[in-house]
């Protein structure tokens, strides 16, 4: 019968170097997959910390850009959210959804004029958005 490893236990070096092999092949594909899954289940802050190690591959890839913003806006961290929201914009200025979450994170973060600016953007870019109207109509109705 295997012996039951206490979390205090110290991991046998063959075993280590058998999981450093392993998180060196890791792609940010591999990583981006497990992380949709988690955003669908809702864990938002653990999808951040695997989309970070993605992001740190493939750190121009949009795909991978925006679900991290949208991870650290869903798990409540606005400020981070904001700035890589702004990186998608970088990457996409006619990202409409890079618009449309960094309103809402300036938003989050009282910056309502910003906020204002970018919602506006979404709205040009995605006019049929519904989801994009209502949120540039309830920010201007909240003055």
């Amino acid at each position: 019968m295997p012996r039951a490893v206490s979390a205090f236990t110290r991991m046998d070096p063959e075993d280590q170097e058998r999981l450093d092999e392993l998180a060196e092949r890791e792609t940010a594909y591999g990583l981006f997959q497990r992380a949709s899954g988690l955003l669908r289940r809702r864990h938002h802050a653990q999808a951040a910390v695997l989309l970070e190690r993605a992001d740190r591959l493939e750190p121009d890839k949009g795909s991978i850009v925006e679900a991290l913003a949208r991870a650290y806006y869903n798990s409540g961290q606005h400020e981070r959210a904001e700035q890589t929201f702004r990186r998608l914009i970088d990457i996409d200025p006619s990202a409409a959804y890079g618009h449309f979450g960094l309103g809402q994170s300036l938003k989050m973060l009282g910056r309502r004029d910003e906020a204002r600016t970018h919602l506006r953007l979404a709205v040009a870019l995605a006019p049929n958005s519904n989801v994009y109207r209502n949120a540039l109509a309830r920010l201007v109705g909240q003055k």
